[in-house]
């Protein structure tokens, strides 16, 4: 097949030309290819698939359906590849777990689902990390640690296998007692509020962690901007640390909880928008390495309830592309090339693969995406029901499998 006169976009930048695609791989790039079956793709984007590193199924439930029902949203949102967080029910921290989410992994038509391991098993003694490593998780998984003998045995088998430390830096006391950000519009809604040092103290702390042992560390979710400059200081000075962020951060402030809108409480918590600002300004300069939808989807039981109660996550994988084309190319704060590093050649490096450029003799993971077009949020759970979006994926290429939308 030969998609003809798509925008081929990646990290080296945009080109206008025809792509021929022969038995799962891209063997020809150029200009008036012919060939017996061809797609007219003019004024579409072609770009790597993308990586979303940071995933959770419904209700954090891990089972069949749930994982059906990510696998295919996530393809449809343009992901090619998903990593789900280890945190789930029952919890990735073992032999049994890992070999069940593997046997979904490729699923006909839908993204690829891959799995970090939690660092710790559901009693709270280290997980059997070196094993289940081997098995194929594709990162170690934990939020705050406080027992640094632990910390200095997982860095220890980190360092064996050269794998990444996925790091969810939160203080649980405050986590607890908390239910949005801290600020002026917690105290407008009498709610508990979050403070900032819930990320920041744990993230120096781990920076440490990682300049001492040598190991690389993935910030998960980062949303405080003194976070953000801790990281870029540690990476000028050699310490192997990154900083992803979430669109909803990038996107929505915690004005959004107005009216105890339970969509909106996610964890972590929305931010105030002078904070947003500089979230953004952070991901133009560089110092935001990766981004994720952090989707956390929730039935109805879990989110129309009193926004105390209501449980944390949105739903937003299905709409990914689409949402990230809206709030970041269309508005120019970055360009494709710069969404492209930033959304699959990073976070696909996090976990050890190659991806991010289009080539000939790459393996197929690949998004035609048409800005011309409209994508609705169908979700009543969603941070963005009833927007409309810009753009669409029409078409992925994930395993040198075909599936159009």
């Amino acid at each position: 097949m030969i998609i003809s006169g798509a925008i081929i976009c990646d990290i080296n930048g945009e080109r206008r030309l025809d792509v021929r695609i022969d038995e799962g791989m891209i063997t020809q790039i150029g200009e008036n290819l012919t060939g017996d079956e061809i797609m007219a793709a003019d004024g579409c984007y072609l770009i790597p698939g993308l990586v979303d590193t940071n995933v959770r199924l419904k209700d954090s439930q891990l089972n069949r359906t749930n994982l059906e029902k990510l696998s295919h949203r996530a393809l449809s949102g343009g992901v090619t590849t998903a990593i789900l967080a280890s945190d789930s029910t029952p919890r990735i921290d073992n032999e049994i777990t890992l070999e069940f989410v593997q046997q979904h992994r490729f699923l006909p038509h839908g993204a690829t689902i891959e799995s970090t391991v939690s660092a710790l098993n559901e009693s709270g003694a280290l997980s059997n990390i070196a094993i289940m490593l081997k098995k194929g998780s594709r990162a170690v998984h934990t939020s705050t640690l406080a027992d640094y003998n632990l910390i200095s045995r997982i860095a220890q088998y980190l360092k064996m296998a050269n794998k990444a430390l996925f790091y969810k830096a939160e203080e649980k006391s405050f986590i607890e007692s908390g239910v949005m950000a801290d600020g002026a519009i917690a105290s407008q809604l009498g709610l508990p509020g979050i403070s900032p040092l819930s990320e920041v103290v744990h993230i120096a702390s781990m920076i440490e962690i990682a300049r001492y042992f040598g190991i690389k560390i993935v910030f998960k979710s980062v949303t405080e901007p003194r976070s953000i400059a801790l990281i870029a200081e540690a990476r000028k000075a050699g310490v192997e640390v990154e900083c992803e962020v979430a669109i909803h951060h990038l996107f929505k402030n915690d004005s959004a909880c107005v009216g105890f809108d339970t969509d909106a409480k996610i964890n972590p918590p929305l931010v105030n928008e002078s904070k947003r600002c500089a979230l953004i300004d952070a991901l133009i300069r560089g110092d935001i390495h990766s981004l994720t939808s952090l989707h956390q989807p929730n039935s109805d039981i879990h989110k129309d309830i009193t926004f105390y109660d209501a449980h944390v996550g949105t739903t937003s994988i299905a709409e990914y592309l689409p949402l990230l084309y809206t709030y970041l190319i269309s508005t120019n704060v970055i360009t494709m090339p710069k969404l492209v590093d930033v959304a699959s050649r990073a976070p696909g490096g996090q976990i050890g693969i190659s991806t991010g450029e289009i080539r000939v003799g790459s393996g197929i993971d690949f998004i035609l995406f048409d800005p011309a077009q409209t994508t609705e949020v169908p979700h009543h759970h969603s941070l963005y029901k009833n927007e409309t979006l810009q753009g669409k994926v029409v078409m992925a290429y994930c395993r040198g499998e075909e599936t159009r939308f």
